[in-house]
């Protein structure tokens, strides 16, 4: 029997929240981002009514601003779409304890054995929309699917506030016309090879002989056509299912040995961008930050530095990493590195500071949670550090890229 799975996305979340605190932004074009009285930052979210206007997110403000005159911009507000999103998952849960994250305003059901008690598919997506919108005063968009890949697709399909089913009988007429950056985890580089070969539909994709995909993308060529066919069978993940971790780490083989110094600040940035999301991802931020270095020779060491205050931001780590290294390494050429944070509390939980480094990293950790909702809508590339431009020889081969991009929630599974 086929798994009933839901994907609910909660329509134009930030911006639908900011309006639930202030009424008089409901009939206004208005987008969440920036400084609303210096017009600087990117658009993090927007209203349908600025959407209409052509702004659209991850622009800069001025942008916005000259196809929208008159749009009025808000400060995010991360305190209160936490709120909403512990609110809307409460609600989730009364249906199943099948219920997967994926950011703030997005989660996987799966309700399978919920439909002998609340009814089919379609029908607890239905309750359910209507119950967001009665209770909380906000609108989502639902998919219905057996895979997770199609539910996803399915919220996508029709907003706002509206319920759409792939199934078995449909998905040929629904997802393969379907442009093949639609697909979750395609970002603007797979897009562009698969483009290459004439591969513009997820249609395309799955009708595409896997050979060819697997030597063109390796592995996750593989992976998507899998996505493209309905054949994925990644489970939803039980409420607090994830296990208590001890440390958070990343690490890296360079290319070639590493000798100059701006190339080993390259990689030691980009280890602590990764390590830093995924603890935020966790709700988890860390006081020790541990250096490991391995040089040519293969001679390896170990160096630890304890913060007076958690962080989860990469550049606090970053610089705690790179003093390590700086008051430590010999000058021999480095053949691998890494960054581990440990001794974990929940994000939060370190005392707020107004002052020094400790508010910096506050700041920067506030920055990289807005950063952090871009990449995982719109992916890996809408944001992009120019240290990566400045080193992008270190970064260009599928592997590097696979190391720093943001977690996939499908388990290890990575486009």
């Amino acid at each position: 029997m086929d798994r009933v799975i839901l994907h609910i996305d909660m329509n134009n979340f930030y911006a639908s929240v900011e309006t639930l605190y202030d009424p008089s932004l409901r009939d206004v074009p208005m987008a969440v981002g920036g400084d609303r009285e210096r017009r600087h930052g990117i658009v993090l979210a927007k209203n349908m009514l600025a959407k209409e206007k052509g702004v659209k997110t991850a622009e800069a403000l001025w942008e916005a601003e000259r196809k929208c005159p008159g749009i009025r911009f808000v400060p995010p507000h991360f305190d209160r779409y936490a709120k909403y999103s512990r609110l809307a998952k409460s609600i989730y849960a009364q249906y199943t304890d099948m219920v997967e994250s994926f950011g703030l305003d997005e989660c996987w059901l799966d309700v399978t054995g919920s439909t002998r008690l609340f009814g089919s598919g379609r029908e607890i997506a239905e309750e359910i929309r209507l119950r967001i919108r009665e209770e909380l005063g906000l609108t989502v968009s639902v998919g219905v699917s057996f895979n997770k890949i199609f539910a996803k697709l399915g919220s996508d399909y029709r907003k706002p506030d509206a319920v759409t089913e792939i199934t078995r009988e449909n998905f040929r007429e629904i997802v393969w016309p379907l442009d093949a950056g639609a697909l979750l985890f395609v970002g603007k580089s797979t897009q562009a090879a698969l483009r290459k070969y004439g591969m513009r539909t997820i249609g395309d994709v799955a009708q595409a002989d896997r050979r060819l995909l697997r030597r063109l993308l390796g592995k996750n060529g593989e992976q998507l056509s899998i996505y493209a066919n309905g054949e994925d069978m990644a489970p939803v993940a039980h409420i607090g299912e994830a296990e208590e971790l001890k440390s958070v780490s990343n690490s890296t083989t360079a290319i070639h040995d590493l000798r100059d110094d701006g190339e080993i600040r390259a990689e030691l940035y980009m280890l602590s961008e990764s390590v830093a999301h995924r603890l935020r991802e966790k709700g988890l931020s860390g006081y020790n930050v541990q250096l490991s270095v391995r040089k040519y020779n293969l001679e390896t060491y170990q160096r630890q530095k304890m913060l007076d205050v958690a962080v989860a931001d990469s550049e606090s780590i970053f610089r705690a990493a790179y003093g390590l290294f700086r008051a430590h390494h010999t000058g021999e050429s480095i053949r691998s590195i890494g960054v581990r944070v440990s001794s974990l509390v929940p994000l939060g939980m370190t005392q707020c500071s107004l002052f020094g480094d400790a508010a910096r990293g506050q700041r920067m950790q506030k920055l990289e949670t807005a950063v952090d909702f871009l990449r995982c809508k719109y992916g890996e590339d809408v944001v992009e550090r120019g240290i990566r431009r400045m080193h992008s020889d270190l970064f260009e081969t599928e592997d590097v890229r696979r190391r720093t991009h943001i977690e996939n929630p499908f388990k290890g599974v990575a486009v």
